[in-house]
This record gives C-alpha cells, sequence and structure tokens, in this order.
C-alpha cells in the first residue's frame, strides 16, 4: 500500500507547474455564509478559502492556476484581481456550471501543460496543502498514468459525513466500493492529471467520476493516502470548527 506521510521530504524538482481550481458550485450547503458571494469568499480567520488554496500553490511553484466561476462569479474575479502569484486565468461558466469533470474539461485550452494539478477549494489539510503536491509529484513522475489521486483515511477526516470512496490495492491502484458498501478511504478533492483523460469525452456537464471509472478499467490512475487531518468544509458549522483546529499547529 503507498501511503505517504506528510514527513517524507523530497527534493526532487517539481514537474508540475499549472493548477485548476474548481470554484463554480452554487454552495448551497453552505447558506446563509453563500447568500451574498461564492462559497470560495467564505473566510477561515482572516483568509478566503481561494487564498489559502493560492497560498499554498505559490508556495509550491506552481505558476499559473485556472479558477472556474460560476455563481457570483463575479465577486471571486474582483477579489482576486490584485493576485499575480501565481498568475490567475478564468474559466467562465456563468451559461451553465459544468460539473467537475465538465469543468476541466472546458477549461483545457486554458493550461499551457500537459500534466497538471487539480483541486477543489472547500478541503483543507492540518499541515496545508505543500506535503500533498509534494507527495503527487513524487509518485506521478515514477509512473505513467492519466491520474493520481490523493486520498485520507475516513478516520482523519473532519466534515465529511459518507461512506467512503474506494478501497486501496498493495499497487496503489483502486478499486469502488459495491452500493452502500463502506469503504475506508476518502477521496481529498486533489489530484494530478494528464489531458489525455479527457479523450472522447464531449463539452457537457459530467463529474470526474466517469473518468476515474475509465481509467481504473484501463489501470490507468492509481492513488496515493496521504497521512495528515484532513478538513471538509461544506456545511457552515465547519467554518470555525476548522479554523480553531488549523490555529493549533
Amino acid at each position: 500500500m503507498k501511503t505517504l506521510n506528510q514527513k517524507n521530504e523530497f527534493t526532487m524538482t517539481k514537474s508540475i507547474q499549472s493548477a485548476i481550481i474548481l470554484s463554480a458550485g452554487f454552495g448551497k450547503r453552505m447558506l446563509p455564509l453563500t447568500k451574498n458571494k461564492p462559497k470560495p469568499m467564505i473566510k477561515i480567520g482572516d483568509k478566503t478559502l481561494i487564498d489559502l488554496i493560492l497560498d499554498d500553490l505559490n508556495k509550491e511553484g506552481i505558476q499559473s492556476a485556472t479558477i472556474n466561476v460560476h455563481y457570483k462569479g463575479s465577486i471571486l474575479i474582483e477579489h482576486l484581481k490584485k493576485r499575480n502569484n501565481p498568475k490567475i486565468i478564468f474559466s467562465n461558466e456563468t451559461n451553465k456550471l459544468l460539473d467537475t469533470g465538465g469543468g476541466v474539461k472546458a477549461a483545457l485550452n486554458l493550461i499551457n501543460d500537459n500534466s497538471f494539478l487539480v483541486t477543489n477549494c472547500d478541503g483543507l489539510w492540518k499541515n496545508g496543502l505543500g506535503p500533498v503536491i509534494r507527495s503527487l509529484n513524487f509518485f506521478w513522475k515514477r509512473n505513467a498514468l492519466d491520474a493520481v489521486i490523493c486520498l485520507v483515511k475516513k478516520e482523519n477526516t473532519f466534515g465529511y459525513d459518507g461512506k467512503g470512496d474506494f478501497f486501496l490495492e498493495d499497487n496503489a491502484e483502486i478499486t469502488r466500493p459495491k452500493k452502500n458498501e463502506p469503504a475506508p478511504y476518502v477521496y481529498s478533492g486533489i489530484q494530478i492529471i494528464h489531458k489525455r483523460i479527457f479523450e472522447g469525452e464531449i463539452n457537457e456537464s459530467f463529474s470526474f467520476n466517469k473518468l476515474w471509472d475509465k481509467a481504473i478499467k484501463n489501470k490507468k490512475i492509481k492513488a496515493v493516502v496521504h497521512d495528515d487531518i484532513w478538513f471538509h468544509v461544506g456545511k457552515p458549522d465547519m467554518v470555525d470548527f476548522t479554523f480553531r483546529n488549523l490555529s493549533k499547529k
């Protein structure tokens, strides 16, 4: 089983220079906090979710970050006008929300690199995104894959109330649980992918689960498990809880 602890240090040159941050959802579960602003603008302490993610990307050498926008997107665009590091590129989904897979596919022409990072904006780690990105980079450079996803043990999550997403085999391959079957690992919202994973897909709204299922069948996807505490900021009560626990570093 491939388990990479945040204490491991990788000195290799970072190969991933581009990222896309999925930021286009309505944030309905975060109401009333999202009544007048998009979810990425919610603050954890004195920083917004989107800035926390961008700060970590910048520290890890990510040069450009594409951000898809839909609900109250103009507020997010205005907020990020002054950011230069990383370079910000917007993918406009104002006319139609495209879900996770469709949103990334629609932004492919804005991303220069064939391999890039994909991350949600509502998943935060106790020790930040940096160790996760280094772990993914380390594994990615040693495997010819379409995707490497980062998983977290279910018992290491806060704010997650599902049954789990995947089982992990000794060769780092993943399998899906059967219907209503609990699984020990949760997708943490961050992965590295190659553009070829979208081959044959048309421009429409679809979930990344469609791409993962295809990659599982073709044995072109593997996973790493990051040994840290993960907070899913998906409901209002997780805002203060996350801030209090992140501040205990």
